[in-house]
């Protein structure tokens, strides 16, 4: 469906400096394939994007759809948009209209549908989308997760060929990214050609036929997502991929507790693992309030591995040469963790519970 060539980009300032985004991009997209784009920021993958339906045009290579060149003179450019539609982070819905008149507007606008015709389409893909009570709100009224599935219908209430995704939930409270993707998995079973741009890595290893991993303005790998997640050629992909993200606390006499769990909570919502919230705060003030108090100072962390959905507490005591647990101490903790986990460390020794 979409073969790009030795694509670039180049921004050129006002004072004669440019900066290259995209410097040699190359891949070939079917028809069906779910792409998603990931990578750090600032390495191209929204620049990517928009520059595929000519929102931001490249300033060298190809991009043939459907066997034409996009970019040669005189190509129809708005009839592309029709069939290459675009949901972008920022909703983008008409403040002053109605949910359904932001459905219905292009279709009769654009297609010169009859407004009793579109209306009926507008009002099925809001049953699709989950918000066909919400028909007459106005985007005011609507959290971000309802808004940015409003301009999922808006986008394909023009029966596009293929969606352009660039990062639809990072402007999300995490609380409802849930309810974005799940109508973006529904798209993809339906067998809805898209290319989406997402911080998202759980959603992305399951959703997607192909990943492509951007990094310093190329396609830095281009594989499954077994491939990438689970073997990645390029050592780059592997240290992205299999980041981890951490809050670590240094805990003493005069600790501030409270804050402390505070902190966790936080991080558990920011990272989309609210179901874990209940058991960090249990374990966190039964291990060092409790089973671990005699052993202050100590090192807690509160670990997330995206990839394996994996979320674990890390309680480290230095110059300690044995567990602190005992096996009532055990007996506590099990009910709250899948894995107790006892180990030496260079420094001292660490438990590790699993959630």
């Amino acid at each position: 469906m979409i073969t790009v060539n030795h694509l670039s980009k180049t921004y050129r300032n006002p004072d004669g400096t440019s900066l290259t985004v995209l410097k040699d991009i190359n891949c070939e997209i079917n028809a069906g394939e779910v792409i998603s784009i990931i990578g750090p920021s600032g390495t191209g993958k929204s620049t990517f994007l928009r520059a595929l339906n000519l929102l931001d045009p490249p300033t060298g290579g190809e991009i043939l759809y459907k066997g034409e060149n996009i970019l040669a003179k005189g190509y129809p450019v708005h009839k592309l948009r029709q069939k290459m539609g675009m949901v972008f982070q920022s909703f983008n819905l008409f403040e002053h209209m109605t949910v359904l008149e932001n459905i219905m507007y292009a279709p009769v606008r654009i297609l010169k549908k009859s407004k009793e015709e579109a209306r009926e389409e507008a009002l099925s893909l809001l049953r699709k989308v989950g918000l066909s009570e919400r028909a007459d709100a106005y985007p005011s009224m609507l959290s971000g997760g309802q808004k940015q599935r409003v301009a999922i219908a808006r986008c394909l209430a023009m029966n596009p060929e293929v969606i352009l995704f660039d990062e639809p939930t990072s402007a999300l409270d995490p609380t409802m990214v849930g309810e974005v993707l799940s109508v973006m998995r529904q798209l993809a079973r339906d067998g809805m050609t898209m290319l989406i741009v997402t911080h998202e890595m759980k959603f992305a290893r399951d959703v997607s036929t192909r990943i492509f991993f951007m990094n310093g303005g190329y396609i830095h790998e281009d594989g499954t997502p077994q491939q990438i997640f689970e073997n990645p050629k390029r050592s780059a992909t592997k240290e992205f991929t299999q980041r981890i993200r951490r809050v670590v606390f240094e805990v003493g006499d005069h600790f501030d507790l409270p804050g402390m769990f505070t902190t966790m909570t936080r991080f558990c919502i920011k990272n989309n693992i609210p179901q874990f919230c209940e058991r960090v705060e249990k374990l966190g003030e039964l291990m060092v309030t409790d089973i671990m108090a005699a052993y202050r100072p100590m090192t807690v962390r509160i670990n997330y591995k995206e990839i394996a959905d994996e979320a674990s507490l890390d309680f480290m005591v230095e110059g300690l040469d044995h567990s602190p647990l005992e096996a009532a101490s055990k007996e506590k903790i099990q009910p709250l963790c899948r894995e107790i986990i006892e180990e030496p460390t260079t420094r001292g020794f660490r438990v590790k519970l699993l959630l």
